[in-house]
């Protein structure tokens, strides 16, 4: 089991905290629900035991820390500062938890303006990342060893992962849900939460499964759910067809209408993602290609080059 620890500020944006949890928190209710162990827990750290927020509601934290592994997350949620949004929000403990953490192969991230926080505890210097829109030039030039990426949802790099304002944080829970249990954990969970489009930024950062999902064919979102769930495994369009209640030509149409795309190509760019993601994670592509369900790494290496052009 991973502990997800959000280390909280005062006036934190609630939801920078609550998107990102929620994420989480059904994450672990879908895996727990599918005859799998408990996934996730929960922890909430703080100077303090009551936090203010900027929306005027305090919420309550531990003041000590627990026990973390590489398998663990700390997530830092951003907050509201009328004044310099990068002014030090950390105490040298704080800091040095968040350090010794990714130093131990550990994962740390932020949201909106948490990526401050991080960049205080020497975890931005020569990383990409990214924050706010509104942030982005001070973070640049009150850390200039770091690589600030403007105007994309999130970054990451070297286990340091970085959204930008607000409901960006769900989009960066999604993706280290996806990262860790695969496509169709990921988007069960969005569709739980009713997040069925994941918005765009500057790279292909946006997940397949979200991306395709605003259409309104229950038929298409059947197919979806089956490719989701078995993308690594050879699937036929007859057998998918059987599934969506319609015949083979209907599908077709139905499928590219909703998507743009035929049900195959849908599997290939879920296989690709999920590749990408291994790849990430210290992958080789051999090894992404199998895991993956191509038969060698060459077809993964033409559509690879094929998505870079």
């Amino acid at each position: 089991m991973s502990e997800v620890v959000f280390l909280l500020v005062p006036k934190l944006h609630l939801l920078d905290l609550a998107g990102a949890a929620q994420v989480f928190s059904t994450a672990e209710d879908v895996l727990t629900e599918a005859g799998g162990s408990s996934a996730y827990r929960l922890r909430y750290v703080a100077a303090s035991p009551e936090v203010p927020t900027a929306q005027g509601l305090p919420v309550r934290a531990e003041t000590a820390w627990p026990e973390l592994g590489p398998a663990d997350l700390v997530l830092v949620p951003g907050w509201r500062s009328p004044g310099t949004a990068g002014a030090p929000r950390l105490s040298a403990s704080q800091a040095e938890h968040l350090f010794e953490h990714h130093r131990r192969g550990g994962t740390v991230a932020s949201v909106c303006s948490g990526a401050f926080a991080l960049g205080q505890a020497g975890l931005l210097d020569g990383r990409r990342c990214t924050t706010h829109h509104d942030l982005q030039e001070e973070l640049a030039r009150r850390f200039p060893d770091a690589a600030v990426i403007r105007d994309v949802l999130f970054t990451e790099d070297d286990r340091v992962v970085t959204s930008a304002g607000i409901a960006s944080g769900i989009d960066l829970a999604l993706h280290l849900v996806a990262v860790r249990h695969g496509p169709a954990v990921a988007g069960r969970v969005a569709r739980e939460m009713v997040v069925f489009a994941r918005r765009n930024g500057d790279e292909p950062q946006a997940s397949a499964m979200l991306r395709h999902r605003s259409h309104l064919s229950d038929a298409v979102h059947r197919v979806q759910d089956r490719i989701e769930a078995r993308f690594a495994e050879p699937l036929r369009l007859p057998d998918l067809a059987a599934e969506s209640g319609v015949s083979q030509r209907t599908l077709t149409r139905r499928f590219a209408e909703a998507t743009g795309m035929s049900p195959l190509q849908y599997q290939s760019v879920l296989r690709l993602e999920r590749a990408e993601h291994l790849i990430g994670q210290g992958a080789t592509v051999d090894a992404a290609a199998r895991a993956v369900g191509f038969a060698d790494a060459r077809m993964l290496r033409r559509l690879r080059a094929g998505a870079r052009r």
